[in-house]
């Protein structure tokens, strides 16, 4: 069979480039053992954080090695099958690598059902994105009906479900994006209170205060950098901050200057933990039901940007640096 493949060239220094990235044609055997199925791609999910794993550094997850293949979340169609668990034409959704097509030994892999939700769902509100968002949101921040809750990166994938589990729940939701466009999209699709649009304001200190005039109880940053710096001194006694991610600062060659936080967490007995959606590992069937029943209800709207043609996954993995997207971005094989 015909494959073709996306490697890892060389690790980017910076904002990513198409010169980190390779195209590979590749020829290989269809025939599969045992156990094994052989997969099609149909989506793919392409997410901030795998711009840390282009760094060759110690983190949660081992680096992308060069001159290998990248992987993401990924849907896939079941071409042929000798595993018991997957039959012909399923769909299924894994961690798999950027190829057209694949083997794989079925490890990882969850079947997915295109009648009860669009199949890029799974890469998004369904998946590790809706997840993220509500399992972050409950087990770190505690969220208390009339609170109030501040959600940066707001109008991408995880920040948008963030800030609908919240309304859902009793909260103020103040949503923060980089133009006018999303905060629109923020009060008008996903139901937030108020946006703060980070590139017109010239003071977010006092715009978060305005827009949060009993201050924020619970913060989930996406972004890290100045934003989040300004929403420290808006912070309320016991306020939970929630770090799910650091976009603003992923790029940066150079330590980045930023404001002390112990302060701002002793004055205000606050609490602020990192997280990864794999440290809830027990607790995703009853999110993946929740977000379910949510969307059934029509009590959760989700928001994709989806990209057409294999060749063009680099690019729109790039694109997340511009903000280019809204909601969640996918590319569609």
């Amino acid at each position: 069979m015909m494959t073709q493949t996306i490697l890892l060239k060389n690790r980017p220094e910076g904002i990513p480039s198409m010169s980190n990235f390779e195209f590979i044609t590749e020829t290989s055997d269809e025939t599969i053992n045992h156990g094994e199925l052989l997969l099609e791609t149909t989506y793919v999910s392409v997410d901030p954080y795998l711009r840390g794993r282009m760094n060759e550094a110690k983190s949660y997850i081992p680096p992308f090695e060069l001159n290998k293949p990248i992987q993401s979340g990924v849907i896939a169609k079941v071409l042929a099958s000798k595993n018991e668990n997957f039959t012909v034409g399923d769909y299924v959704a894994g961690m798999l690598a950027w190829k057209t097509k694949q083997i794989s030994n079925g490890e990882g892999l969850l079947k997915v059902d295109s009648s009860k939700a669009p199949l890029s769902a799974y890469l998004g509100v369904l998946g590790m994105t809706g997840l993220t968002a509500y399992l972050g949101l409950i087990q770190i921040g505690k969220p208390k009906s009339g609170e109030t809750l501040v959600v940066s990166g707001a109008a991408g994938a995880v920040g948008s479900v963030v800030g609908q589990i919240g309304k859902i729940l009793g909260l103020r939701v103040i949503g923060i994006a980089g133009t006018d466009e999303k905060i629109d999209l923020l009060k008008t699709k996903f139901g937030f209170d108020t946006g703060i649009n980070y590139n017109t304001t010239e003071n977010m200190k006092v715009a978060i205060a305005e827009a949060a005039p009993n201050g924020v109880d619970i913060y989930f940053d996406n972004v890290g950098g100045p934003i989040s710096d300004a929403v420290l001194f808006n912070i309320n006694r016991f306020a939970r901050l929630v770090i799910c991610g650091a976009i603003s600062v992923y790029n940066n060659t150079k330590l980045p200057k930023s404001l002390s936080v112990q302060p701002f967490l002793v004055r205000n007995s606050a609490l602020m933990q990192g997280f990864i959606v794999s440290n809830y590992t027990e607790k995703f069937p009853e999110a993946m039901k929740q977000l379910s029943d949510w969307i059934a209800a029509d009590k959760l709207n989700y928001s994709e940007t989806i990209v057409n043609g294999f060749e063009n996954i680099p690019k729109a993995f790039i694109d997340l640096f511009e903000g280019r997207n809204r909601g969640k971005m996918i590319v569609q094989i």
